[in-house]
Formats: C-alpha cells, structure tokens, sequence
C-alpha cells in the first residue's frame, strides 16, 4: 500500500501544514460593535505571516491595535473608526454608511465578527449597492455577494499590491517563502508518481490514463484531480453569425 497523499495529511489537521501563528506580529481586530473611536497611526510594519503590511493605532483610550494597511496610510495619519467617519483611506464604518462605487477591504462576515474577508496585499472590494436589509459588494473574485449593513469595512486597498510584480528568480527565495507561510514545496505532480504513491502515477510516461473528474463523495485516497467539476474543456464561443442567422 502506497503513502498517504499530500490532500489526506492536509486533512487531518496536524501542525505540519498549519501556518505558524509565532511569525505573525498579531491579530488583527476592530474595536467594539457600536463603538466610535479615533487613533493615530503609529508604525507601519512587516508581517513575515501576512502579505500585506500592518499599522499599529493607539487609540484615544490608550488601547492599541493591529490593523492591515491599505494604501496611502502614513505614520502619524489620524483614523477613525465607527460613525460618521470620512470616506478616506484607514478609515473603518459600516457597510450602509459607504458609497456605491468605494473600494474596501477587512469585510466582516457577521456585525462584530472582526474582518475577515479581502485581507490580502493588493486586494479590495467594490459597494455595489444598498438594499433594505443588504448591501451588496463585489468580492475579488467577481462574484456578487450580500451583507449585512451593520457590517464593518476598511476604505482602501490593502497594501503591498505589487509584490507579485517581482517574480522568483531562485528556487532558495520561493522555500522559504513557503515556509513563513507553512506551505508545502517543492509540490510534485501526481503524474510524476509511481503508481502506489498517487491515482494519477505510474504508466509508460506521464499521463492520466483516466478521466481527472472525481464525484464530491470519492473516497479521500482518489479525491484529486478535478473535484465535482459541472464541465471540462475548452468553452465554445457563439458568433453573431451564429446569434443573428
């Protein structure tokens, strides 16, 4: 019997492929639900767990707190967050207090919840629009979601937009790249497996010799490939000759 995959060690949880919380400088929170506060950003720092930058905010409280940077924040900017704050970058509010069309970023899934959504360097969201009950942002990926307007969000991009700008020129700079994160590399192809090690190893040279879509219930030791895929292959264009007759 072959070696557990790399997708069945993954899923059993174990500290091998979580990331190390010891390299991150901390979590990143809002203050209270309800709550209005002003601060001053302090330092803006580098997290070796975070792909983008972290600003430290001492509060009017004498409270501190890690927040992602977006673009543009600069040491000694004065911030608010809750109520009737500016639509400036830095600034935190609810969702039904932003305008259509603001870019944002550290969405809270759940009033109080905390960001949790578009958190990483160079990403941001749009306002779409604001219903009874829901506004609606266009997350990253292009989908249309809906979210409570007593849900809180940074204005601005989050910071370090441009480092995948600057490709890895060695092997060495993308391993321990990978480790910050704890993630796993060299990643090898289940095609370039022996055939005990992986469904997709073994044969006279590298292929699948199968179909590579697997149903949502395969058993863990065959669920890789393409997992409960709705289509496969090249999508076919309809001209407007085709459209018009």
């Amino acid at each position: 019997m072959g070696r557990r995959l790399i997708t069945q060690r993954r899923g059993r949880g174990s500290p091998t492929y979580r990331s190390p919380s010891f390299r991150s400088r901390g979590k990143v929170t809002y203050p209270g639900l309800g709550e209005s506060i002003e601060g001053d950003v302090m330092e803006v720092i580098h997290d070796p767990g975070r792909s983008g930058l972290v600003a430290r905010i001492r509060f009017d409280d004498n409270s501190e707190r890690l927040v992602l940077a977006p673009e543009g924040i600069r040491v000694g900017q004065r911030i608010r967050c809750g109520v009737s704050a500016q639509i400036k970058p830095g600034n935190t509010l609810s969702l039904a207090e932003i305008p259509e069309g603001t870019l944002i970023s550290s969405i809270e899934v759940r009033p109080g919840s905390g960001p949790k959504l578009v958190r990483a360097g160079g990403c941001y969201a749009s306002v779409v629009s604001h219903d009874v009950g829901s506004t609606t942002i266009q997350m990253p990926s292009g989908i249309f979601k809906a979210f409570n307007p007593r849900c809180r969000a940074t204005i601005g991009v989050v910071s370090s937009g441009g480092r995948k700008e600057k490709p890895f020129l060695k092997a060495g700079k993308k391993s321990m790249y990978s480790r910050s994160r704890n993630r796993l590399y060299p990643r090898v192809r289940g095609v370039a497996m022996n055939a005990v090690d992986h469904p997709h190893g073994g044969g006279g040279h590298q292929h699948l010799g199968r179909p590579s879509v697997v149903g949502r219930d395969t058993p863990p030791g065959r669920k890789v490939g393409q997992i409960a895929a709705r289509r496969t292959g090249v999508g076919k264009r309809v001209s407007k000759k085709n459209i018009l007759g």
